[in-house]
């Protein structure tokens, strides 16, 4: 509801990145009983580490608003995981390189009139202009601002829970939190991540 007051749904640019979130230290993984069959092994490229545990795949939409979140083990690709969070969305989508790929990017367009861009690898053919990469990049640290307020603030990453019930209860509270901070600043005409400033209100 809050979100819907925020036109998160409604904006047409989003954005959408995946992070960790380990069970428990790799070297124990294969001993521990803790989410067993539901976990799994994942890479994440951002800290270039093999983990163990879930992946959450996050999507926001300009202003910073969270549009939606799915939790999957950690193998799933982004590519399965994002279909979960459309719902309501339209417009484009700006991602990073794990969603690259012009067959995936045209079914998505098929089917949703998505229109996803990512940056391309250093091997790829760049036929975009350099001042549209440029707002791609800057406009990209949103997202990864955002993650960095779900983590540092709300301990997102950290699973501390041995049920999947209480790890899907958790994360929900803390994304309503996140979202009662940007509702909190939207009514006193703060910018929407400034979560320092409710403490002055």
């Amino acid at each position: 509801m809050l979100a819907r007051r925020l036109s998160a749904k409604e904006d047409s640019l989003h954005l959408c990145d995946g992070f960790p979130m380990p069970v428990c230290h790799f070297r124990r993984a294969n001993f521990s009983h803790v989410f067993k069959d539901q976990a799994s092994f994942g890479f994440c490229a951002a800290k270039r580490d093999i983990y163990y545990g879930f992946k959450g795949n996050l999507l926001i939409d300009s202003k910073g608003v969270i549009s939606g979140l799915t939790l999957t083990a950690a193998n799933i690709d982004e590519r399965e995981s994002l279909w979960d969070i459309l719902s309501g969305i339209q417009g484009d989508i700006i991602a990073d390189k794990g969603l690259i790929g012009k067959d995936y990017q045209a079914e998505l367009y098929h089917e949703t009139g998505i229109i996803l861009h990512t940056a391309a690898r250093d091997n790829m053919h760049e036929d975009r202009s350099a001042r549209f990469i440029q707002w791609l990049k800057s406009t990209r640290r949103l997202v990864e601002t955002v993650i960095g307020q779900l983590t540092e603030r709300f301990h997102i990453e950290k699973v501390r829970a041995r049920k999947l019930w209480s790890l899907i209860n958790r994360t929900a509270r803390k994304i309503l939190a996140h979202t009662l901070a940007c509702f909190i600043n939207y009514q006193s005409g703060s910018p929407l991540l400034q979560f320092d400033r409710i403490i002055t209100l």
